[in-house]
């Protein structure tokens, strides 16, 4: 694995990332509006040399478009309907691995908790980014990860550089495995001190479908308030 970069670091201009070079991009992801800001943002391939060729919303479509058009890069988020961003690699891999053309994987994602992150570069991602990555590092990170280089974003390459170095395997947590992967992020922006309106603003979902999710989060955890959340997932380690 090639040494993990930070993402969001500065980034001194050598020209490598200009519209002299050239890389298609597939972007997957549920939400059509996140979808079209991040097209709006790097897909101006004069600018940025950023070719998006395809757009996905769900497993079954991310692996179709990523297997027809073959782009050099993938920007993956990690909760997809129909099993997630590992389900996608997984697919991809089984379908074309005996493609010579490479197609490397870039985990877009609002969660920076570390089973997720663990979770899709055991996958095979390349590398790991938040959605709160600016444009410019955007591209930067896209273009790292076509040259083969592993980009994460600060303090996310620590989860992984544990994660390999030890030999244990992860103790399994029954109640958290309770959690769809959405209750598990809404648990940790409650746990945050988010409001409703600001965890539904974040995770393009309406605040009524929050509180849902809160509800169904209490009652699988047998707790009767976010404060008991909030202690819940502070003794974990998951805030």
């Amino acid at each position: 694995m090639s040494e993990p970069t930070e993402a969001n670091e500065p980034v001194e201009s050598t020209g490598d990332s200009g519209p002299e070079r050239h890389v298609r991009v597939v972007l997957v992801d549920d939400h059509r509006m996140f979808r079209t800001g991040v097209q709006a943002e790097i897909g101006r391939t004069e600018q940025t040399g950023v070719e998006v060729v395809g757009e996905a919303a769900d497993v079954d479509q991310a692996v179709t478009v990523i297997t027809a058009t073959r782009p050099e890069v993938v920007l993956l988020d990690v909760h997809l309907p129909g099993g997630g961003g590992v389900e996608v690699l997984r697919r991809c891999a089984a379908l074309m691995a005996d493609t010579e053309q490479p197609v490397r994987f870039l985990a877009l994602s609002v969660s920076d908790a570390a089973e997720d992150v663990i979770g899709v570069i055991r996958g095979g991602a390349r590398g790991y980014v938040t959605k709160t990555i600016t444009g410019t590092d955007l591209v930067d990170s896209v273009f790292r990860v076509q040259d083969g280089d592993a980009v994460f974003s600060p303090r996310l390459a620590g989860f992984v550089l544990d994660a390999f170095a030890s030999t244990d395997a992860p103790p399994v947590d029954e109640d958290l495995d309770r959690l769809t992967q959405r209750e598990r992020e809404v648990l940790r922006l409650i746990a945050r001190g988010y409001a409703y309106k600001e965890i539904a603003k974040q995770l393009f979902i309406s605040v009524k479908t929050v509180e849902s999710h809160v509800s169904a989060v209490l009652r699988k955890l047998q707790l009767s308030n976010r404060h008991e959340l909030t202690r819940w997932a502070t003794a974990r380690r998951l805030v």
